[in-house]
């Protein structure tokens, strides 16, 4: 099968030949891709920022967030069969440990996570197991939503943390409206009352949003701390939802929070420096996300079944990798990048 492989750190990925992925165990599924997502996480994968974490070993396929059709299953598996859409949970679980058996399989003590510390889904096929397959309504096309498996997850997963505390008439700032943005500003509006605000350097980012349900764009122009404090009375949102997490989104997203406000940081690449004073006397609280839980993607593909949350994609087939990861790094992909086989 064909498959891009990252050989070195700093150099671009190569597409070449390698043996077709296989059932090695009985809760084994093979799909054939159908989509596979590309985002920035891939440009830092390829920068080398993940290696003291993962130390996986070159070369390898990258390719997280999944989706395509059933080509071959174990014998233990009995929910999906041959030809069934799916996506793809971006972890590969073992379902015994104390996480697992909790429902919360993001933190798998014995997990794998294909694309990142395994071979992914740039590829025309991936090896996966039971546990990460979710099969897909009929209406939905895998390369539609495969980049929901984990932007829209992580997305969903931060929305629906928030969406537990925000009440009617609160107020919730998502900063940046891009890949992870856009779907987060759908499933706040899917999941609570509150009234959004989204602030964006584009405005072309901020167009979006507003088709998407944000009741107030700002743009980072300089001045949008301020224009979320007017929008807020001066007291600041209950919530602040950022995407980007770095270039100064997490100062000004501090600053727009109100007291006992929750701060969620999705995004990443920056540092988080608030003086401890600042957290005690106004009862912040800074809510880390990585991704969701198989049920949290259970509930997303629900969710994009019924048209509540769609995905703005550019299509690349899988030869133009090299052109999609220049338009992504260039900030030229508005929504998420797709790679089709």
């Amino acid at each position: 099968m064909k498959a891009v492989r990252t050989h070195a750190y700093d150099t671009t990925p190569v597409l070449e030949e390698v043996p077709d992925a296989r059932v090695q165990g009985p809760l084994d599924v093979v799909v054939r891709i159908g989509g596979a997502g590309l985002c920035r996480t891939d440009l830092h994968i390829i920068e080398g920022q993940w290696e003291p974490k993962t130390h996986v070993a070159l070369p390898y396929t990258q390719g997280h967030e999944n989706a395509g059709w059933v080509e071959a299953v174990g014998s233990a598996v009995s929910h999906v069969a041959v030809g069934d859409p799916v996506i793809l949970h971006p972890l590969v679980t073992c379902g015994l440990c104390g996480p697992c058996r909790r429902g919360d399989d993001v933190h798998c003590q014995a997990s794998a996570f294909p694309g990142i510390d395994a071979d992914g889904g740039f590829a025309e096929l991936i090896r996966t197991n039971a546990r990460a397959v979710v099969k897909l309504d009929a209406s939905l096309a895998p390369a539609d939503v495969a980049a929901l498996a984990d932007a829209g997850l992580t997305a969903y997963h931060a929305a629906k943390k928030a969406a537990r505390r925000l009440a009617p008439g609160d107020k919730a700032v998502v900063i940046g409206a891009g890949g992870l943005g856009h779907i987060g500003i759908q499933a706040l509006r899917a999941l609570t009352p509150a009234e959004l605000i989204v602030v964006d350097r584009s405005p072309e980012a901020l167009k979006l949003a507003g088709t998407l349900g944000a009741h107030h764009t700002v743009v980072g122009d300089g001045s949008q701390v301020e224009h979320v404090l007017d929008l807020t009375g001066g007291q600041g949102a209950e919530a602040v939802l950022d995407f980007v997490g770095e270039g100064g989104a997490v100062e000004d997203g501090v600053a727009m929070l109100r007291r006992a406000g929750d701060y969620h940081v999705i995004g990443y690449g920056g540092k988080l420096d608030v003086p401890t004073i600042d957290i005690i006397s106004s009862e912040l609280n800074f809510v880390g996300n990585l991704v969701g839980s198989y049920t949290d993607l259970v509930e997303l593909m629900e969710l994009a079944a019924r048209g509540l949350v769609t995905l703005h994609t550019s299509r690349y087939p899988l030869d133009a990798f090299s052109q999609a990861l220049e338009d992504l790094d260039a900030g030229r992909v508005r929504g998420r990048a797709i790679l089709v086989p």
